[in-house]
């Protein structure tokens, strides 16, 4: 390999210079002591890890048999306790600038997150179980809930949120959004940690669904691709930024579908049973077992290009 000219290498110095300079500055008082960040592969691990005792046998070993499930159960999960810690610990450090190796608080809060995020675990897979069967009843080209475990990326998004919704809730930093953005660059469906999602949920081919923090779900909720949950406006304070925390999107009852391209914007209630057509834009609530459609397209003929 040549080595770099005396041109280059003034260069290089300069660049690096400038960029350690803006680097250092970003990070802060954080920089002055050990603060680390999360490990984003470790936190995906951990992630895959759940996966894998959710549904054992589908991912990660997969010649398992009946008297060896528990000890995998308990084996993957005893090693995923130890990485929770670290990584939320890391996290919490990381955002209120404490030394990670030393402050008490940051790994008790780690304790506390963990331990209550493990016990969660059961009924976290009790609503992925009733969300795989969701998509097996709501869709026909679908032969078994396998194929429908192994390869939807609805399901597979929604068994992301659901893990970091618990994270959420919590109040751990950095690692719901990292998660939930995992799931959004391998899907296309972007849902963020804070929505509330009731059971039986099924996101039909899913690309381009958009679902915000504060949106709110019930059960047997049905959305097509291209759907978008999201907020109408952004209200701002006396300083012009906008006011973080409040619910700004929609509430969406039981029983609702929404078809493809939807865009459904600000905290207005889609009533129970309703059902919202393709690419409907809807701004105000809509009572129960109402339907909603675009305007009746109109059909014109033209010859011989008149009209155009």
């Amino acid at each position: 390999m040549s080595q770099p000219t005396d041109s280059h290498a003034e260069l290089l110095g300069s660049v690096v210079d400038s960029l350690a300079a803006v680097a250092l500055r970003d990070r802060g008082p954080r920089g002055e002591s050990r603060v680390l960040l999360p490990s984003r592969d470790a936190v995906l691990g951990c992630v895959e890890g759940i996966r894998q005792v959710f549904f054992p046998g589908y991912f990660g070993a997969t010649d398992l048999h009946d008297k060896s499930v528990q000890y995998y159960i308990g084996a993957t999960l005893d090693r995923l306790i130890h990485e929770m810690e670290e990584q939320i610990a890391r996290a919490v450090a990381f955002t209120e600038g404490h030394n990670h190796a030393t402050c008490l608080h940051c790994k008790e809060k780690s304790l506390h997150a963990t331990s209550t995020f493990i016990a969660r675990l059961p009924e976290v897979r009790r609503l992925i179980s009733a969300d795989v069967d969701a998509a097996f009843d709501g869709d026909p080209a679908l032969p078994t809930k396998d194929e429908a475990i192994f390869s939807y990326p609805g399901v597979f998004a929604l068994t992301e949120q659901r893990i970091a919704h618990e994270l959420y809730l919590l109040e751990v930093p950095l690692i719901p959004r990292i998660i939930t953005e995992h799931a959004h660059s391998l899907t296309g469906i972007d849902i963020h940690p804070g929505a509330r999602i009731g059971e039986r949920c099924f996101i039909d081919h899913g690309t381009g669904v958009v679902i915000g923090e504060t949106a709110r779900l019930g059960r047997n909720v049905r959305i097509y691709q291209g759907v978008t949950l999201g907020a109408k406006s952004f209200p701002l304070d006396e300083n012009g930024n906008p006011i973080k925390g409040i619910d700004r999107h929609p509430i969406v009852e039981d029983n609702v579908t929404i078809y493809a391209g939807a865009t459904i914007l600000g905290r207005i209630t889609i009533g129970r049973g309703a059902s919202i057509g393709g690419n409907v834009w809807l701004t105000h609530s809509v009572p129960p077992n109402s339907r909603v459609t675009q305007a009746e397209a109109k059909e014109s003929k033209f010859e011989d290009g008149g009209g155009i």
